[in-house]
């Protein structure tokens, strides 16, 4: 078999009406891991059906810290063939599959009374180690520049408000960013679509074999059965509610602030956590005019919420941590939003700070394939390895250089200059996101892309392409993950009656119905 790629079929479902009553693949969640698979599956001519109970990155994927990251902390902490996997992956996502959704992000280690000489030290020949990484996995120094010291002058002249008392320059290094998280896994799970994947939301698995499914549309309660040649289970930290598998969760922490609260800060930093010799809080300032906070590491026990909730000792601590190297203080006032997600570790002893990111493809006494553990960064090396488990892949895995729908060479972005928000989140496919914007509504260039609110960036534009082509039926889908907007509660109001509109918008249009 042969795929064929298919952008207008590049659309994102949702419940079970219609789905095939047997398929050759049966993906289970739709986060990265499972989106990543689905390519992986449909690239190479499998068939392919890939549900989720919610929706797209409605898990632990659209919590992280939006990075793309290269390792460094995993090199420190002696798990080189994580980092170097990571540092490779990292290279393929920012070159190959996925540079309209990612850049290069300066993070600045300020060298202030509270880092010993030693440590500076220590920091420098890290990220030295890491650039080493870099370097090894062929990705080039116009993507990530290499690290470099840097004078107190340009600290201050990057971050403004950091505390100057004691402060005797900065390590200036390099990471992949991404635009959006929940993004990467829309861009991923429509670019299956193209190629051939059913991808359904609203779509709750409520049993499995290796060879079947049982499933219930989410929205009407009607349930079939789905027969499969393999069935692979890749629902992250609740993969224990279909196989037998034991997971040690651990919940990592963001804080949401506004770009006011931290004025012209225009680097992520790094800032040491007291009392340990390699953990760090990281500040990363977003597009969108926010700032993360981040990031904690606590161990959870008892059942997995769908929604993680930050608590408030966490909190605490990242502004601690934080405030520690600003002039200006830092109160739980500025925090006007926080987020959680769940770290899938494998378990096995000792603290999960210190657990390995390393992930493993497991096959439970009935057939089904489960992947856990890794990391986003390494989504598609996951993905690879779990479909080549199946033993029914007719050919090489081809996701190392298959790009994105939206994907193209930087040199080209930067010539897409008509519509920068919507290039920066749809890539060469801003102009498909406009058209069917105008199709769907009839309105005018001027009201589709203007702002939905006065401190909210986002158009009314990729609202209506969030309900067309990625799969949303509400407006928390559109609030929550085909845009961020509800990361900061206060502005979820203001945001709804745009989402409400183009909702409206698209149920009206004969075309969509």
């Amino acid at each position: 078999m042969t795929s064929t790629v298919n952008p207008d079929a590049a659309r994102i479902r949702a419940g079970i009406e219609g789905v095939a009553s047997e398929v050759d693949l049966v993906v289970i969640g739709l986060g990265v891991t499972g989106a990543g698979v689905a390519l992986d599956a449909a690239s190479r001519g499998l068939s392919v059906l890939a549900l989720d109970a919610f929706d797209i990155a409605f898990g632990t994927s659209r919590w992280s810290s939006k990075l793309v990251h290269g390792g460094l902390r995993y090199l420190a902490n002696g798990q080189i063939g994580v980092a170097r996997e990571s540092a490779v992956e990292r290279g393929i996502l920012m070159e190959r599959t996925a540079p309209h959704l990612t850049r290069a992000m300066p993070m600045l280690l300020p060298l202030m009374s509270s880092v010993s000489h030693g440590q500076a030290t220590l920091a420098g020949v890290g990220f030295v180690a890491g650039d080493l990484l870099r370097r090894g996995a062929h990705t080039s120094a116009d993507t990530l520049p290499g690290p470099r010291r840097i004078s107190r002058t340009e600290v201050l002249a990057m971050a403004p408000g950091l505390r100057s008392a004691g402060l005797r320059g900065g390590l200036l290094s390099w990471d992949g960013q991404l635009e959006d998280d929940a993004r990467l896994v829309i861009g991923i799970a429509r670019t299956a679509a193209a190629h051939g994947a059913d991808v359904r939301t609203r779509a709750r698995v409520t049993s499995a074999t290796g060879t079947s499914v049982e499933v219930r549309d989410e929205r009407t309660g009607a349930t079939t059965t789905v027969r499969a040649k393999r069935v692979i289970n890749a629902t992250g930290v609740w993969a224990g509610d279909l196989v037998d598998v034991k997971l040690k969760p651990s919940r990592g922490t963001h804080l949401v602030l506004r770009a006011a609260t931290l004025p012209g800060v225009r680097t992520s930093l790094t800032v040491p956590i007291p009392g340990t010799s390699n953990r760090f809080a990281l500040v990363l300032p977003q597009p969108d005019g926010t700032i993360y906070v981040g990031l904690t590491d606590e161990e959870i026990e008892g059942a997995i919420p769908d929604v993680p909730v930050p608590s408030e000792s966490e909190i605490g601590f990242l502004l601690d941590v934080v405030a520690a190297a600003f002039d200006r203080p830092l109160r739980r006032s500025d925090v006007v939003g926080a987020y959680a997600g769940l770290r899938p570790l494998l378990d096995s002893d000792g603290s999960t700070a210190d657990l390995s990111r390393k992930h493993a493809v497991l096959t439970s006494p009935t057939g089904v394939i489960t992947v856990v553990g890794g990391k986003l960064t390494t989504y598609r090396q996951m993905a690879e390895e779990a479909v080549d488990a199946t033993g029914l892949a007719p050919g090489l895995c081809r996701t190392r250089d298959l790009p994105l729908l939206g994907a193209a060479a930087r040199p080209e972005l930067a010539l897409l200059e008509e519509h920068p928000r919507l290039v920066r989140r749809f890539g060469t496919e801003a102009d498909l996101v406009l058209e069917n914007a105008r199709e769907v509504s009839g309105l005018s260039d001027e009201d589709l892309l203007a702002p939905i609110a006065p401190h909210l960036p986002a158009t009314l534009a990729e609202l209506i392409f969030g309900v067309t082509h990625e799969g949303a039926v509400d407006v928390a889908d559109l609030l929550e993950r085909r845009t961020r907007i509800a990361l900061v509660p206060a502005d979820v109001e203001p945001a709804r009656p745009a989402a409400e509109r183009a909702l409206a918008l698209v149920r009206s249009t004969p075309a969509q119905n």
